[in-house]
């Protein structure tokens, strides 16, 4: 339960109290702002600016609509053109390291310069007065910066201060431009910049770095995106200190890919030619051997003419010659595309088209199959094998080499098929010229021979003219929509977010700081803090004074004074007897966690202040184990008191033991006596019983200053007489957890009727801010007297 009350009190919050508690340490805030504030200025004078560079290109891809060889259709009936791309392919070749690489070494962006201006080391990109350059290939063997300061002399020389490969740093001197350095990494060029308009005076630095690492920089800054998913267009956008690097850095990639698709587009026209030129080849070794044999033939047989049957006949029969011919030649193409795909070699290799087949379906697989095979060879630029798109890409093809080897099959057995007919019509021609002369027939089947491998020769040529079209064309895969050009307002640092962040910062860290502070007190500080962890009613704070610590038991309420502590007691004072609202109420017991918290004191000052009233007010002093009373009122130590009454009651006289205190009249005061052995065992006798029922026939009140009750259980024997319970605690010194038990008494009503003081409230640190009220005395005609000069302090002990 006590728990509970905990709880309930922490969750209360006093939004005025918080505020003001913060408010109190305004210096902080002012400090902490006006710090930060001027870190970011600093930061943003010194940062260098960031800018968006954009561009915008559509991609062919067929299922979007976004094929650009519009003017190059009339050649799509042939097959030399294959435009359907696929944008999210794209997309990642575009982003490729590989491509990036190659514009960073395109630009040589593996190279920059830099130049101090004051605070600040700006870049030069295509300004500096005097260029390095390193070959591509000796940057890319490169495994740590090659760094270089150059210091331009009047004279038209150069000193150079460089360090490469993590040696120490060296000078060399050249006395003219072009020089040449060469080193263990590779040879370093040094040029006059002609382009340049800055004047080679200031000391420029130089770093050279392997093209990789750039290109790794810019994918992370490099962004490409669709605009939406039903359109082929896409948004390259650069993040780049530069904003004309950026730009130039754009445009070269978008050439260099639009060089690279046109590469793979050609790939597959060169591999057909390379076909074509070997069958070709081989026409041309079978024709010039036809045409000796005719020529042989004819001198030895000397024919002249055939008759017109005859000749009709051997028409028809080599009409059917030349289809078995062609057919001969259709399942010879077959074969070899058949010989040619189960080749391991030309395994990732694309298939020859164009090559003469006359099967349509068979062409268009065999296209089909070259796209796959080079959308896959392009994806392996920029990734591995084990990419996903990559393998799902592979079992695409694996899928339709299968197919076209079935296509291959069944079209070779269509040819065979064909092929028989042929022959059988053939055969029936030949019967029909069989009276003709054997060299007639032998001279007419050698000249069509002739004929067909000519025409065959004159196709192929003419397949190559078209294949060397589509080599000589080019076409762009992707095509620029907009430019690429850089904002005119960087995107970082941006000034108004990075000065509010410093301004919510320069205010949080203070915020940041009380908060942790106020975590880590375990002291109770003021009444608020009483409040949230005790549900007990408190009835006064009682503030501190700057009086000496020699004075510190002092009484600080005294007759005809109307000082600020006399006027505390007087509010304490009434709460209490308004606690005490049974004139039957009369037996008052203070007490505290531990010593030094102002228990004696606050019983002293109560007790005067009740007499002030006119009333006759009695005073114990309870705490036997370590009386605190003597010191307050000056009595002696040896002096008889309470433990001597309730060792002998019945041979020692109440009289003797009461003795008026000398402060205020009809105050009067019992000693706690001598300090006994068993100070439990004798509060526990019956004695003190009969002792405060005696004594409350003759007093209008008995205020009894006890032990700590968290230090003995005296206080909790004493309780049971009593009938209202003061617990004091002091600022900035009772421990917050020192509460528990006291709720825990409260809940178990061992101390009855029980109020909290809370003492020592130093007015004069700001924590406290106006604390109620107390520095408005003054407007009553207080006047100085209520400064704290006239304050009263409280005891060390008790």
């Amino acid at each position: 339960m006590a728990d509970d009350i905990l709880d309930e009190h922490e969750e209360k919050i006093d939004y005025r109290e918080l505020l003001f508690k913060y408010l109190i340490h305004w210096p902080w805030f002012v400090a902490s702002v006006i710090t930060c504030i001027v870190v970011a200025a600093v930061y943003l004078y010194l940062s260098t600016p960031v800018y968006n560079v954009t561009a915008s290109i559509m991609i062919k891809d067929e299922s979007k609509g976004g094929n650009t060889a519009g003017t190059l259709s009339a050649f799509e009936d042939i097959n030399l053109f294959s435009s359907g791309k696929n944008i999210d392919n794209e997309i990642e070749v575009l982003h490729s390291k590989s491509l990036l690489k190659d514009v960073v070494c395109e630009l040589q962006l593996y190279t920059r310069y830099f130049v101090r201006k004051g605070l600040v080391r700006q870049e030069l990109y295509n300004e500096s007065p005097i260029t390095v350059s390193l070959q591509r290939a000796e940057a890319e063997r490169l495994t740590l910066p090659a760094l270089f300061t150059l210091q331009p002399q009047a004279n038209g020389s150069l000193d150079v201060t460089y360090e490469v490969d993590d040696q120490e740093h060296r000078h060399e001197h050249f006395d003219e431009l072009p020089a040449l350095l060469t080193t263990d990494v590779g040879t370093f060029r040094f040029a006059l910049n002609a382009d340049s308009t800055l004047l080679p005076h200031d000391e420029i630095q130089v770093v050279v770095v392997n093209p990789l690492s750039v290109a790794k920089g810019y994918v992370a800054n490099l962004t490409i995106e669709p605009t939406s998913k039903t359109t082929s267009v896409a948004t390259i956008s650069l993040k780049d200190s530069y904003p004309r690097r950026g730009e130039d850095f754009i445009n070269k990639l978008i050439e260099l890919y639009n060089i690279d698709a046109n590469n793979d587009k050609n790939e597959i026209a060169e591999s057909t030619a390379r076909f074509i030129d070997e069958r070709i080849a081989v026409i041309n070794r079978e024709l010039g051997s036809t045409e000796q044999e005719l020529e042989s033939f004819k001198r030895s047989a000397g024919l002249t003419d055939l008759t017109s049957d005859a000749q009709q006949a051997l028409s028809e029969k080599s009409n059917y010659e030349k289809r078995r011919v062609e057919n001969g030649t259709q399942i010879g193409l077959v074969d070899y595309l058949s010989d040619y795909l189960s080749n391991p070699i030309n395994a990732n290799e694309p298939l020859p088209v164009n090559v003469g087949l006359n099967d349509q379906p068979l062409t268009q697989l065999i296209n089909q199959y070259n796209e796959l095979i080079l959308e896959r060879n392009r994806l392996l630029r920029s990734s591995s094998e084990s990419n996903p798109v990559v393998r799902k890409i592979g079992n695409s093809i694996r899928d339709m080499r299968e197919s076209v080897a079935t296509s291959i099959a069944s079209v070779k057995k269509g040819l065979l098929i064909a092929k028989s007919d042929l022959d059988r019509e053939a055969t029936k021609f030949a019967g029909r010229i069989s009276d003709a002369p054997t060299k007639e027939r032998q001279y007419v089947s050698i000249q069509r021979q002739q004929e067909i491998k000519a025409g065959l020769y004159l196709m192929l040529l003419q397949k190559r003219e078209e294949n060397n079209i589509t080599l000589a064309a080019t076409s762009t895969n992707a095509k620029i929509i907009d430019d690429a050009l850089a904002d005119s307002i960087p995107v970082s640092p941006k000034k108004k977010i990075i000065l509010l962040l410093a301004l919510v910062i320069g205010v949080g860290i203070p915020v940041g700081i009380i908060y942790i502070l106020d975590l880590l007190k375990f002291r109770i500080e003021n009444r608020s803090d009483v409040e949230k962890i005790t549900s007990a009613p408190i009835i006064g704070d009682v503030p501190i004074s700057t009086a000496n610590q020699s004075d510190s038991h002092a009484i600080a309420v005294r007759e005809g004074e109307n000082d600020l502590m006399a006027e505390t007691f007087r509010n304490i004072r009434t709460s209490l007897l308004f606690m005490l609202s049974d004139p039957a109420q009369k037996v008052i017991l203070v007490t505290s966690t531990s010593s030094g918290e102002g228990k004696t004191f606050m019983a002293s000052n109560l007790a005067v202040s009740l007499a002030l009233l006119g009333k006759k007010v009695l005073i114990m002093g309870l705490d036997i184990r370590k009386p605190g009373l003597n010191k307050v009122f000056h009595i002696s130590h040896k002096e008889r008191g309470v433990t001597q009454y309730l060792s002998a009651p019945q041979s020692t006289s109440l009289d003797e033991l009461l003795r008026p205190s000398g402060v205020v009249e009809g105050l009067d005061l019992i000693p706690g006596g001598a300090v006994p052995p068993n100070p439990t065992e004798l509060l526990a006798r019956p004695a003190f019983d009969q002792l405060l029922q005696t004594l409350r026939q003759r007093y209008d009140y008995i205020v009894m200053d006890t032990a700590p009750i968290g230090m003995v259980t005296d206080t909790q024997v004493i309780a049971r007489v009593a009938d209202a319970s003061i617990y004091v605690c002091r600022a900035d010194y009772t421990h917050k957890a020192d509460f528990q038990y006291i709720n825990e008494l409260t809940d178990r009503r061992v101390l009855p009727n029980l109020s909290v003081i809370v003492n020592g409230i130093d007015l004069s640190q700001k924590k406290y801010g106006y604390y109620y009220g107390y520095g408005k005395y003054g407007k009553y005609g207080y006047g100085k007297r209520y400064g704290y000069g006239y304050g009263y302090g409280y005891g060390k002990q008790d």
